[in-house]
């Protein structure tokens, strides 16, 4: 999916000035129907990041940087004193970075505006201040466009030949732009490299089958849907020259937290001699962490697993456990693609080399 359909799509869109609304894409509706949520105040940009309207640890950030536009504008409609609406602002800064605890991408963009924030002092012009926060948001997602160029150059540069296998969804629904390791595939296409995608159906909803396989098909790349357990089959054959996927936070050693599945996929990869490969942008590193047992995971609600799309698929008396990603160690990763370069051999040390310079 190449910028022009992402920007069609309008996965995240802010419309108006600074006393406009957010316009996410729901997710939740793909592949059968594109439909816009309307997002008014922070509590909806709250249930959107939530229920996974909208998804992907770039774009989540991306859309509590313009709730954050909303949580001023609350504030200004207060008739309360500088200090009060100051306060409301930071409250509902935390409601928008604790929506999801995984992705580090959701805080960093928050905090970047908490810190443009306190530079106004404690007596702002808040309607001034409006503006300056949404221009800032818009610029978080205009840089998140150029990464992921970059991220799709450098990762297409070391691309082995064969078919790839793919886990989750990391294309412009995920992002501000073309995408992490989806952005790398579509690089790589758009370059004259052809391939078959195997995507992940990712369970428990499907993010593989009805979003990566959707942009893919946008794109006219070939794509093939597999159940997750049928990975090892694959990887098996022969066929796979690479897996790729992105990432919702990595520590400072490389440890990579991932949609769940993600994991496995690295071991099985590992055991066939397959290269895996994790893209993602400099926002989604945490370098305060020193190892992935450190990175909070987020547990979602049981009735995903056991009553998936209203489908009830397990006795009602049955319990769910449904951790929404799991963290792949970094001594099985064949290398960190990011917009300032590629991560090999990973460890503290040559993340710090690309990642701090």
């Amino acid at each position: 999916m190449n910028t022009r359909l992402q920007n069609k799509i309008n996965t995240v869109c802010w419309q108006g000035d600074s006393n406009g609304h957010l316009e996410i894409l729901d997710q939740t509706k793909l592949p059968t129907q594109i439909s816009h949520v309307v997002c008014k105040d922070v509590s909806a940009v709250v249930e959107s990041i939530q229920s996974l309207r909208v998804r992907g640890a770039p774009a989540i950030g991306i859309a509590g940087a313009y709730g954050m536009v909303l949580a001023v504008k609350e504030a200004v409609q207060l008739e309360e004193s500088s200090e009060r609406k100051l306060a409301s602002i930071k409250q509902l800064a935390e409601n928008l970075a604790t929506s999801r605890p995984t992705a580090v991408n959701l805080r960093w963009a928050i905090q970047r505006i908490e810190r443009l924030i306190m530079n106004a002092g404690t007596n702002p012009d808040f309607s001034e201040l409006s503006k300056v926060v949404l221009e800032e948001a818009k610029r978080i997602q205009e840089e998140d466009q150029r990464l992921c160029e970059k991220i799709g150059e450098y990762g297409a540069s070391i691309l082995p030949d064969g078919d790839l296998l793919t886990h989750c969804n990391t294309g412009a629904l995920a992002t501000g732009g073309i995408g992490t390791a989806l952005g790398v595939i579509i690089t790589a296409w758009e370059q004259g490299r052809r391939f078959h995608v195997f995507a992940d159906e990712t369970r428990p909803l499907l993010q593989g089958a009805r979003l990566t396989a959707w942009e893919l098909t946008q794109q006219n790349i070939p794509v093939t849907v597999l159940a997750d357990a049928a990975a090892a089959h694959l990887l098996k054959t022969g066929q796979i020259g690479c897996c790729i996927v992105g990432a919702d936070r990595i520590a400072a050693n490389g440890d990579t937290a991932n949609k769940i599945g993600t994991y496995g996929l690295a071991l099985l990869a590992k055991v066939h001699n397959v290269p895996f490969f994790v893209a993602a942008p400099s926002t989604t590193f945490d370098l305060a962490i020193q190892t992935g047992d450190e990175i909070p995971i987020e547990e979602r609600e049981e009735s995903e697993i056991l009553q998936p799309f209203g489908f009830q698929s397990a006795p009602a008396v049955a319990r769910g456990f449904n951790p929404a990603f799991d963290v792949t160690p970094s001594h099985l990763l064949t290398a960190i693609i990011t917009e300032r370069g590629i991560i090999k051999n990973v460890n503290a040390e040559t993340v710090a080399a690309v990642i701090s310079n």
